[in-house]
């Protein structure tokens, strides 16, 4: 029983990765229509702007993690207002390319900077275990499910009771017709994009600590949330939270029963199940 428990939490924290990521690309394209591959970097650029702000800055981690999320959704408005929006209205595939060049870009930027020697965020309580009926976590995992909890909570209030989250509600279901009845679709993308941003770079924030960083570290990342999003349903927050724990969870188990070199694999097993037989996810909503 204390296995089964111990792997029930080892998904947990991988899940708790899989839908920081997966709910800023749900965000992002279901108000946006944008699939943002640049999405992992982003995520790496959480990690680099964390370990910077520790090591270099003597910044405690928790605000160094917080001043990191900011930093990175700025970026994202920034990339949102250069890149994204001088390409409104065109074909998709257009945002797509840039998003694959932002991708490349951001990768040999950071290693110009940084170089390409893996780097470990240092973390106050890295020697802290918690156990309780039987198994065992550190407190850097803990972390990892515990501010997913509190930022899911976050955006649930933010995108239900808040005015700019009704407003992204609205720009989602009917663009024009939100910006026709006084919505700042400017504005509203730039908050998507930023929030979206934010929560990635937390997740990179955390890993950070557990593992290392690395110019690449958002590529396998990146495709495990889109995997997220696709068997929640595009556009759909409650299908990103609910794939990515299953996902972390199919994985956790597969890494202990079965093998962990067949993890990824199950994951896009997963996945090509799902657009077989339903192809709109899980709880994505069928077009009539």
């Amino acid at each position: 029983m204390a296995t089964l428990l111990q792997q029930v939490v080892n998904g947990l924290v991988t899940g708790s990765i899989y839908v920081l990521m997966a709910l800023g690309l749900t965000m992002i394209f279901g108000v946006l229509s944008i699939i943002n591959f640049a999405h992992g970097e982003i995520y790496m650029l959480g990690g680099y702007f964390t370990y910077t702000l520790c090591v270099l800055l003597g910044v405690p981690y928790l605000l160094a993690m917080i001043l990191a999320m900011i930093a990175v959704g700025m970026i994202g408005i920034v990339v949102e207002k250069s890149l994204f929006k001088p390409l409104r209205g065109t074909y998709f595939l257009n945002t797509l390319l840039v998003s694959l060049g932002l991708s490349i870009v951001l990768q040999n930027v950071v290693l110009l900077l940084w170089k390409p020697d893996p780097r470990k965020i240092p973390f106050p309580y890295g020697g802290d275990v918690i156990e309780f009926l039987g198994i065992s976590i550190t407190l850097q995992r803990f972390l990892v499910i515990v501010v997913t909890a509190v930022l899911c909570l976050f955006i649930y209030y933010f995108i239900k009771k808040t005015k700019i989250g009704k407003c992204m509600r609205a720009t989602a279901q009917e663009p024009e017709g939100a910006a026709l009845i006084g919505v700042d679709i400017d504005k509203v993308f730039s908050v998507t994009i930023a929030v979206g941003s934010l929560l990635a770079a937390a997740a990179g924030s955390m890993i950070g600590t557990i593992f290392v960083i690395e110019p690449a570290m958002g590529i396998v990342p990146v495709l495990k949330a889109f995997i997220v999003v696709i068997v929640g349903g595009f556009g759909s927050l409650f299908g990103a939270l609910m794939a990515g724990l299953l996902l972390g969870l199919t994985e956790s188990f597969a890494g202990a029963y079965v093998s962990s070199t067949y993890m990824d694999v199950i994951s896009f097993a997963i996945l090509i199940l799902v657009l077989l037989f339903r192809p709109e996810g899980l709880f994505g909503k069928v077009e009539s």
